[in-house]
């Protein structure tokens, strides 16, 4: 064969190999560095899938590698609660993503802790109308629960078609808070793809939930027995929540489905609270966004007012991803949306009764088909507190008949005792518990 011949040949091969990048990941959603990103060795991806033709809604994703053997890691999904708040701004570039914001809101920091050191991670704005997630029909943004979890199965499977060689890795699928709804709801719709499926399956290996969402009427009440016993409500008040509410009537919206009596008393709770407690982590002290504001466009460094702990973080993550430059880097916005990103959705309009779906038979149908299920709860959150989480978990097990394998006991770290979070994990007929 002449030389030209091969030559042509091979031309004619990368070009075919060409929009498919290396490993067969996707070119166009290659995220090259991010705007004032220190030095990685693993690869970044971030861009769009369409989940609905007709009325062109899609969902945004930001996909990190792990940091060494990518190859052979597991796949983790991670989506963040609300509903309507952003897996790529909360998990992703402030909880257990590769980089947290820098003080001056222009660049990123190493996140020493990040969960790519064990796992592929994929990060997904999920519904459409959360932070760059869009549709052409804005009817889309009236949802809910079963078209959340249908339409990330349709990403899902378009995902790995974007990137075949994970096909078969390990499937976890993790989230926190409101997505103790999202993330039940997607593995009971997998598994019954699994079921019906007779080529591609999921190979789901686990789901881990933080702060859940399970059970409305148990987890609302939970946050006011959380602050009384937190000092940050009074007794009166306390005992007003205690002797007036029935959350069994509790809608996820607001308490207009209780009585007069009881709505008195959560906003005399609420108002004790105030603005002057991150609800999230109660230790923590409080950013005071005006401020933070007027130093991010002075190109100061925001000031860390807890050691060790940058509490203005949030507010420095919503600079960094409104900057056009990080926008470009990351292939989002495309559609130069009319409104600016931010964490938590402004024009979602989600299905208040859906808040009030019970979990727990979800759960038992996961353990059933062997299927651990890590539920970790941190104890300084009083939106989804552990006081709910806790009795849950043990009715649950209690319901599914599991014994206790592991007892209640002190986790040691460096010879001091840590109580951040408490974990119960749930599988092959057994209740384990762990304090870390």
């Amino acid at each position: 064969m002449g030389r030209w011949r091969v030559w042509l040949l091979l031309t004619v091969g990368v070009l075919a190999a060409a929009g498919r990048g290396i490993w067969g990941h996707p070119l166009e959603d290659v995220v090259v560095g991010l705007p004032g990103q220190p030095k990685v060795d693993f690869r970044q991806f971030a861009g769009y899938v369409e989940v609905d033709e007709k009325t062109g809604k899609n969902l945004f994703y930001y996909f990190v590698e792990a940091e060494r053997h990518a190859d052979k890691k597991p796949v983790t999904l991670w989506l963040n609660g609300g509903p309507g708040c952003s897996s790529v701004g909360g998990g992703a570039f402030t909880e257990l993503g590769p980089f947290f914001p820098r003080g001056d809101g222009r660049g990123l920091r190493i996140n020493k802790h990040s969960w790519n050191k064990v796992s592929n991670l994929l990060f997904v704005e999920s519904p459409a109308g959360v932070g760059w997630s869009y549709s052409n029909e804005t009817s889309d943004y009236t949802c809910g629960d079963q078209s959340t979890a249908n339409d990330m199965h349709v990403f899902l499977m378009k995902w790995f078609e974007k990137f075949p060689e994970f096909k078969t890795r390990d499937l976890f699928l993790s989230g926190e808070s409101y997505a103790g709804h999202y993330i039940p709801q997607l593995a009971d719709v997998l598994l019954n793809h699994n079921k019906h499926s007779s080529d591609s399956k999921f190979n789901i290996k686990g789901i881990a939930i933080g702060n859940p969402l399970l059970k409305l009427d148990r987890d609302v009440p939970a946050t006011y027995e959380y602050y009384w016993s937190h000092g940050m409500i009074s007794d009166e008040i306390g005992l007003k929540i205690k002797n007036e509410c029935d959350f069994k009537y509790y809608v996820f919206d607001g308490a207009h489905n209780v009585s007069q009596e009881c709505n008195a008393a959560i906003s005399e709770a609420d108002q004790a609270v105030g603005n002057y407690i991150n609800a999230y982590d109660v230790i923590l002290d409080v950013c005071y966004p005006s401020i933070v504001e007027q130093e991010l466009r002075l190109r100061k460094y925001v000031t860390k007012m807890s050691i060790g702990v940058d509490v203005c973080m949030t507010m420095e993550r919503r600079y960094y991803f409104n900057l056009p430059e990080v926008q470009r880097a990351l292939h989002a916005n495309r559609t130069s949306l009319p409104y600016r990103w931010s964490m938590c959705s402004d024009i979602l309009n989600y299905h208040d009764k859906d808040g009030s779906i019970n979990i727990l038979p979800l759960l038992r149908r996961i353990i059933k088909h062997k299927i651990p299920v890590w539920v970790f709860s941190g104890d300084q959150d009083s939106v989804v507190p552990l006081q709910g989480s806790r009795t849950l978990v043990r009715e649950l097990a209690y319901d599914m008949r599991f014994g206790v394998t592991v007892p209640y006991t002190a986790w040691f770290l460096k010879g001091q005792v840590h109580f951040s979070f408490y974990i119960y994990v749930i599988e092959k007929r057994s209740l384990k518990y762990f304090i870390c």
